[in-house]
């Protein structure tokens, strides 16, 4: 308990802690003095063997008690503190949709633990930084899906985030669906850039509203899109459900990259290629830097003072001294 206190404290004026050299000087002054004093008494043999008394044993208990003090008014002038941070950020923030493919192919293991929980790490850590934006999440496979509206709730989205998973949607890679419902987010959000980032595996196999539609509908309502294309190249090792049980089978990667690439060029965005975690989480480190916010920390630093119960402790040992010398300690002549 002791330590958790003095864990939350800062000095503000540490060089009064050399103050501390005299308790060392004082105790090799006491010792001294008292050897002294006792040489210059005579003893009786009997008074030697006699039993101790209580005023004898604690004769060295006034002196403690003053270093005990005059430890604790030190720390009283080093002027113990605990201080407070506090940030608050102000800006313009910019309306962002994480747009992520859910679909089977996303469980292949060409990423660790798989490409689905590598998207999602990066996602987690992408939100994590951006305090000013308003975000939200549109999962896609055979068919799309809201997952998160647009908020600036980052517990609502974390936790939407870590809720991600492959199994949610009817199977297929739509991309179209993915990014026309990511369009359909923000045409009548209040922000002033507005940004997608769209992530996907596959080759668009599905969905009613084809890619190059859901291009030219994000180029009307000025949205950029950032594409981003998830797979090593050849082959990768993948799950897949059998009579058997689940086996692991080498499937081919598939990546439109000329429809990702054009889609990102024709909407103001830029197309990236992700063959690993490390290539994925500096795109993503990539697009934080491209979309900017205009974002102001304020920081405040509060000081309290805690050298109040120093002082009192300190005042308490003196008196406690004091009355034990003029009662039980004091010296008759």
């Amino acid at each position: 308990m002791l330590f958790d206190y003095f864990e939350n404290i800062v000095f503000s004026q540490p060089i009064f802690f050399w103050l501390f050299i005299l308790i060392p000087l004082l105790i090799i002054w006491y010792v001294k003095n008292y050897n002294r004093q006792n040489s210059s008494i005579k003893v009786s043999v009997l008074a030697a063997h006699g039993l101790r008394s209580f005023k004898t044993s604690m004769r060295h208990f006034p002196f403690i008690l003053r270093l005990l003090s005059l430890s604790l008014i030190i720390l009283a002038l080093a002027r113990p503190q605990t201080k407070n941070d506090e940030q608050h950020a102000e800006g313009e923030g910019i309306d962002i949709i994480l747009c992520i493919d859910v679909s089977g192919s996303m469980t292949a293991r060409d990423f660790k633990p798989n490409r689905l929980e590598a998207a999602k790490d990066v996602a987690y850590n992408f939100v994590n930084k951006r305090l000013t934006d308003r975000m939200g999440i549109v999962i896609f496979s055979g068919e799309s899906f809201t997952l998160c509206p647009i908020t600036t709730d980052r517990a609502v989205l974390l936790a939407a985030i870590r809720n991600i998973r492959n199994g949610l949607l009817e199977d297929g890679t739509a991309i179209g669906a993915g990014l026309s419902t990511s369009v359909d987010r923000l045409r009548n959000s209040g922000g002033k850039s507005k940004v997608v980032l769209l992530l996907t595996d596959g080759v668009n196999n599905g969905g009613l509203i084809d890619p190059k539609t859901a291009k030219e509908i994000a180029k009307t309502f000025g949205i950029k899109v950032y594409t981003i294309g998830v797979g090593s190249d050849g082959y990768a090792p993948q799950p897949v459900n059998t009579p058997l049980g689940v086996v692991m089978e080498n499937q081919k990667v598939n990546i439109d990259e000329k429809l990702m690439n054009e889609i990102a060029i024709e909407t103001g965005g830029k197309y990236f290629r992700a063959r690993d975690n490390e290539s994925l989480n500096a795109i993503y480190s990539n697009i934080d830097k491209l979309e900017k916010s205009k974002v102001e920390i304020i920081k405040t630093i509060r000081y309290q003072e805690k050298f109040y119960p120093f002082v009192l402790g300190a005042l308490f040992f003196l008196l406690l001294e004091a009355l034990l010398r003029y009662t039980v300690f004091r010296k008759f002549p």
